[in-house]
């Protein structure tokens, strides 16, 4: 399993329910990255291009409910949660367990705080959109250059959001995966 996070510079990811940072480009290369390379409306009809895990309040930050072309689990404490579209769990255990049998690079940790923390162990690969910006956050993702296991493995250059904020490409490995 992967990871995907888009962080400021002290790796802020949001701010009550929304991100730090809006940034298309970095939209665009998620929903790449989570639908294996491909464009959801490529997809043939029922063909689920990636999986994505979440939490609760990450779908429900979602502003057209489920991903398209990809499988969606939602993982909630909440018994009686049942949103159309999407498979829900109550626990990061029985999210794996749904993904046992799945590619592990077509699986996604997309959030949110609580869940990143929970399940980090488990991922491989952790690809993050660094935005050189100080902003107001209330989530962070844990800052792995600060992670004795977790490695810089590739950087590259990304551009400038429409509100002028630089922005690079990091992908971090685990050391020990």
């Amino acid at each position: 399993m992967n990871a995907i996070v888009s962080v400021t510079r002290d790796w802020g990811i949001g701010l009550d329910g929304d991100l730090a940072v809006n940034n298309r480009a970095d939209m665009r290369r998620f929903v790449t990255l989570t639908c294996s390379g491909k464009r959801p409306k490529d997809a043939a009809p029922g063909e689920l291009l990636g999986t994505v895990i979440m939490g609760r309040k990450t779908f429900e930050s979602l502003p057209n409910g489920p991903l398209k072309a990809r499988r969606n689990i939602v993982v909630t404490r909440n018994p009686d949660y049942a949103p159309a579209g999407v498979e829900v769990v109550h626990s990061p255990a029985e999210a794996l367990e749904l993904v046992r049998d799945a590619d592990p690079e077509t699986v996604w940790l997309i959030g949110g705080e609580s869940l990143y923390r929970q399940m980090l162990d488990h991922c491989k690969a952790v690809h993050v959109t660094m935005n050189d910006v100080d902003a107001p956050a209330d989530a962070y993702f844990p800052n792995l250059d600060t992670y004795a296991d977790w490695e810089l493995s590739r950087e590259e250059e990304g551009g400038v959001t429409e509100a002028g904020v630089p922005f690079s490409y990091r992908t971090y490995t685990r050391s020990n995966k």
